[in-house]
């Protein structure tokens, strides 16, 4: 069997912002989750004290909805971060908007997730940072979380002083009352449970049939990147700024590939 041996970079990929959000995230939805079936099923505890001095499902709640703060504190960061980061933690590479992205889309899908042949091999298609269909996977994700926020501050509201939850009030009747908000609630728990086991798989598999550091990458920000691939990124970023200037719209925006 023949052996390819090729030249890799370690390049600086996932800036700390970027991690810092990635593993809050995780930490938020592990608590979100724990505690999000004790209350939507309490167990029955016997206690040697008073019910009244026993306050341990408010402390439950509690817990449930600081870290529910915490992580739209989060995602508001990262949104900001979209837009100050560096060209891997863009927005542009979350929207699909333009022919190379859905080529990537469609590449991915074959090779990694129908597990076809690649029988190209092209060093384009490997993205640097996310690839285009991870990266849409994500604003979809955001935009069920966005649901998901809705929903539960929308059950909070009644009980509130607040009035950040008072704004959703109105998210209950939309959906037809409490039982059907929190079964929507429900249900998109159980699907970002299922994205979860998705995502770590797809990360792993990648970090064993690439080695490009793949998952280490999440805590160092470093990847390993074929030499030619950085090379090619170059090039095309050097032909996108002749262009510009070609056309006296040097100062205007330069795209980034979906990496």
């Amino acid at each position: 069997m023949k052996t390819m041996t090729y030249n890799y970079k370690r390049v600086y990929v996932w800036e700390f912002a970027v991690r810092f959000f990635h593993w809050l995230t995780v930490l938020s939805l592990i608590v979100l989750i724990v505690t999000g079936f004790i209350i939507a099923n309490p167990p029955s505890l016997n206690l040697n004290v008073e019910a009244a001095k026993s306050y341990w499902f408010g402390y439950v709640r509690l817990i449930h909805f600081t870290f529910a703060y915490i992580l739209i504190a989060n995602l508001l960061f990262r949104i900001y971060w979209a837009f100050a980061g560096n060209q891997f933690a863009n927005w542009r590479n979350f929207i699909p908007y333009t022919k190379k992205h859905w080529q990537n889309i469609f590449y991915v899908l074959k090779v990694d997730i129908f597990l076809q042949k690649d029988k190209e091999h092209k060093v384009e298609n490997i993205s640097i940072g996310h690839n285009a269909l991870a990266a849409f996977s994500y604003l979809i994700m955001t935009l069920f979380f966005l649901l998901q926020v809705a929903t539960g501050l929308a059950l909070k509201a009644d009980t509130s002083d607040w009035w950040f939850p008072k704004m959703f009030h109105w998210v209950i009747p939309l959906f037809g009352g409490d039982i059907a908000t929190r079964y929507v609630h429900h249900i998109l728990t159980w699907l970002f449970m299922a994205f979860v086991v998705i995502h770590v798989y797809l990360v792993l598999y990648h970090d064993y049939i690439e080695a490009r550091g793949e998952a280490s990458a999440m805590i160092s920000g470093f990847k390993f990147v074929r030499a030619e691939r950085i090379k090619q990124n170059i090039r095309s970023f050097v032909n996108k700024v002749k262009k510009q200037m070609k056309d006296g719209n040097i100062k205007g925006n330069i795209e980034n590939d979906p990496e």
